[in-house]
């Protein structure tokens, strides 16, 4: 562990942004066959278990951009990661982003991301008698910052020419995100040109009962589906179980203040179903389990012959405010699709079981898939230049 904190001081000391006109530091890019050009078609599975094929077409003129950066995603052995992505990010890329081409042009830069590994070693006390203590982690946020800052701005200069754009995030991403809306666009100019910023896994605050203030100055939370300009934002739970004391999102440190939370199928408030997105198989082993059964991914017998597969009648949320937290309360439907949605939402699978603070945190985008991808096509299309 001390290691990780060495390498991070000299990493942080030599280490200039990645140069984001070289093709390479890109996930996904308009126009080429990448992560976030896998085979759109997937699989809706009924309720009663009975499929069909479902085909999900990309935009071809598309009126907006989305800005994408994957959650802590890689395995890399340092404190951050280097700049060839793994099939954990391209993984993360395919499953969380790449059916927003339906709506936008996408953009994913590789970004060195601080790693699973230093992560886990942060959040679990060392051994009894071990040398050093848990990671650093502020300097290997510093350096991924420094390269999103980077990518972003290559964007910019290069892509954008005046066009509208979405932010989308996830954890780690949405915390880069986040930074990057208060230093570089919240209060300023481009401001006007965000369509929207959707910022899961990380706590956007607000005064109290309000939608801006406290960590944006003028970016308000969204609270209907043509609304823009706004921050789409949420942290999942299980409604049967509500955070514990030392739950990690979603939680406010002042009481004047809230952790915001929009419900993507249902932004106004109140209860909805969720149009959740699952993939065959997830890519980030040791967080979930999410390896098949025995019988392979398939319903009474029949395998389920697509990498992606929609469950509709497996999950509703409301957002709730409880003890101190602000979330997203999910319920899953027992029984749906004859026992594949217990399968795929059992608590060992999801990740519960293992990190028990983190609530539904590596679900968060899953679960709302598609719910975000019609609520961002929905606001591209009310999105209007400033006058």
């Amino acid at each position: 562990m001390l290691g990780l904190v060495l390498l991070a001081a000299a990493a942080q000391a030599t280490a200039v942004p990645a140069d984001y006109r070289d093709g390479a530091n890109w996930l996904c890019r308009p126009g080429r066959a990448d992560a976030c050009a896998p085979d759109p078609t997937r699989t809706v599975v009924a309720r009663d278990g009975t499929m069909r094929a479902e085909a999900v077409a990309r935009d071809p003129a598309p009126k907006a951009d989305c800005f994408y950066l994957y959650p802590t995603a890689s395995v890399d052995a340092g404190l951050n990661s280097d700049m060839v992505p793994g099939k954990e990010e391209k993984g993360q890329a395919a499953s969380q982003f790449a059916a927003f081409a339906s709506v936008c042009r996408t953009f994913a830069p590789v970004y060195r991301q601080v790693t699973l590994t230093a992560l886990r070693a942060a959040l679990v006390p060392p051994p009894a008698g071990a040398a050093g203590g848990r990671p650093a982690l502020g300097a290997g946020f510093d350096l991924a910052f420094g390269d999103v800052r980077a990518a972003w701005h290559d964007y910019l200069a290069r892509d954008n020419h005046g066009r509208p754009f979405v932010l989308i995030g996830h954890s780690q991403g949405s915390i880069m995100l986040k930074r990057l809306m208060v230093e570089e666009i919240d209060g300023k100019p481009i401001a006007a040109r965000m369509v929207s910023a959707v910022l899961p896994g990380v706590t956007v605050l607000v005064p109290t009962g309000k939608d801006v203030g406290a960590d944006f100055k003028a970016i308000p939370l969204c609270r209907a589906a043509t609304q823009t300009g706004c921050v789409v934002t949420w942290a999942s739970y299980r409604d049967a179980e509500p955070p514990s004391a030392n739950a990690l999102f979603g939680r406010s440190p002042d009481p004047a203040h809230e952790a915001g939370c929009t419900n993507p199928a249902r932004l106004e408030g109140g209860s909805a179903p969720l149009d959740g997105v699952f993939g065959f198989p997830w890519w980030v082993k040791g967080v979930v389990k999410y390896s098949p059964p025995a019988t392979g991914w398939s319903v009474a017998g029949t395998a389920v012959p697509t990498r992606f597969a929609r469950i509709p009648g497996l999950l509703s949320g409301e957002c709730v405010s409880r003890g101190g937290f602000s979330y997203l309360a999910v319920h899953v439907e027992p029984g749906v699709a004859h026992g594949l949605g217990d399968y795929i939402m059992d608590r060992d699978t999801v990740g519960d079981v293992a990190y028990p603070d983190w609530g539904m945190h590596v679900m968060d985008v899953t679960i709302v898939q598609n719910d975000l991808v019609r609520l961002v096509g929905r606001q591209v299309g009310a999105w209007r230049p400033a006058s």
